[in-house]
């Protein structure tokens, strides 16, 4: 049997899946709207993907939205999925094979680290922009989990005291939001064509161009932050927007202008690089395999 292993990207919107490889090919891929009404019904969309590939692989990787405990790899919060808080997968699902799980932003993280834009980076960041804000950080060239395992929830970040989930970055820097708004404002049919959104943004239409400039400086405000605590060398952005090759840029430019207006942090604060990540919306895919290799095969 080649050393072939089973990816699911569990996402709010859709469920992404796939083989990869040993060698880190990502040789088969595939998409479907998450069923996100319930518990059994998300149970039985997972049973019914790995039950195409059970046979033909040597072990299952899950990325999850939610915080996971990899004392025993329960999930906590569960992102958007709010059904998936405090249930471990893979116990439920009962397989026969290895089944590792690790949550969304750390995947994206993982993936870039073992062959993306992080390879041989010390200190990095990957920020996912999708349904919420994830994130994953790499320290001394290695993923950074925290004490709790929740080093890198970007979404739960506010600049409010009271904590309104409006105001925390988890809805400010939604990529989905951030569509709807601009589909809304330019009158597309389809509030979730990020395709024709991005042809507007391109050609930088006269209504979609500003909010999509305020949606880029709150992700370059997001970067300077953690930047401040931290201190990285590079940002890797991740999400399907990232495809879009002006949605790095843009962010780089907002980031830039935080140090072009303010003399005293131009001095103080060396500014990290900012790129697109190379997975784009696969990352988590990758992600999730890799950090199934470093548990079944202690590997670095």
């Amino acid at each position: 049997m080649d050393l072939n292993y089973l990816a699911i990207d569990i996402g709010g919107t859709n469920v992404k899946y796939g083989i990869v490889n040993r060698a880190g090919q990502l040789i088969e891929k595939h998409s479907e709207p998450t069923q996100s009404v319930d518990l059994a019904s998300f149970l039985q969309q997972l049973k019914v993907i790995t039950a195409q590939y059970i046979h033909d692989v040597k072990g299952i990787g899950i990325s999850v939205p939610g915080k996971v405990d990899h004392a025993d790899d329960t999930i906590y919060g569960g992102g958007a999925l709010q059904f998936l808080d405090k249930i471990n997968l893979p116990q439920m699902l009962k397989l026969s094979i290895p089944v590792a799980v690790e949550n969304d932003g750390k995947s994206a993280a993982l993936s870039e680290l073992w062959l993306g834009n992080l390879k041989g980076v010390k200190n990095g960041a990957a920020i996912v922009l999708g349904t919420g804000v994830g994130g994953g950080l790499i320290l001394n060239g290695e993923l950074f989990s925290g004490t709790h395992f929740q080093a890198g929830e970007l979404s739960f970040l506010s600049y409010h005291v009271d904590l309104p989930w409006q105001k925390m970055i988890g809805t400010l820097g939604s990529a989905v939001n951030m569509i709807e708004r601009i589909a809304t404002e330019i009158n597309l049919p389809d509030k979730h064509n990020g395709l024709q959104v991005f042809e507007a943004i391109n050609r930088h239409d006269e209504k979609a161009w500003p909010l999509f400039q305020a949606y880029v400086t709150e992700i370059a405000l997001l970067i300077h932050n953690v930047q401040s605590v931290v201190d990285l060398q590079r940002y890797v952005i991740g999400g399907g927007i990232s495809a879009q090759p002006i949605v790095a840029t843009e962010i780089k430019k907002a980031y830039q202008k935080l140090f072009a207006h303010r003399q005293i942090i131009a001095n103080t604060l060396t500014p990290a690089e900012i790129m697109s990540s190379k997975f784009s919306n696969d990352a988590n895919l990758y992600g999730a395999i890799y950090h199934l290799l470093l548990v079944i095969n202690d590997e670095k």
